[in-house]
């Protein structure tokens, strides 16, 4: 009896590793970067698209730039790789370009 105690406390337990939260901030980053990827640009409201997207580009020179008229259609898709850039009637960007 003694045996069979010993045998059940020797077997191994499985063990689980917890879960990580996930941090919204460092997607997308290279793992031991401590800068954090620029996501948005609200900064950049009333700016030309073609200022906005020299500026977009100095932060993430690998994005898509995708001007969208006033009045316009587009996909509700998200593509980490792209930014809209969404213009007004005077062809000012209109909202905060972001990724997506």
């Amino acid at each position: 009896m003694a045996d069979n105690q010993q045998t059940e406390s020797s077997e191994k337990q499985p063990v689980e590793s917890p879960i990580l939260p996930r941090n919204a901030g460092t997607y997308g980053s290279l793992p031991g970067s401590s800068t954090t990827p620029k996501m948005d640009w609200p900064e950049l409201v009333g700016f030309t698209h073609d200022e906005a997207e020299k500026k977009i580009k100095e932060d993430v020179p690998r994005v898509q730039i995708q001007v969208v008229q006033a009045n316009s259609f587009v996909t509700m898709d998200f593509n980490q790789g792209r930014v809209r850039l969404y213009l007004d009637a005077s062809g000012k960007v209109d909202r905060p370009p972001r990724i997506g």
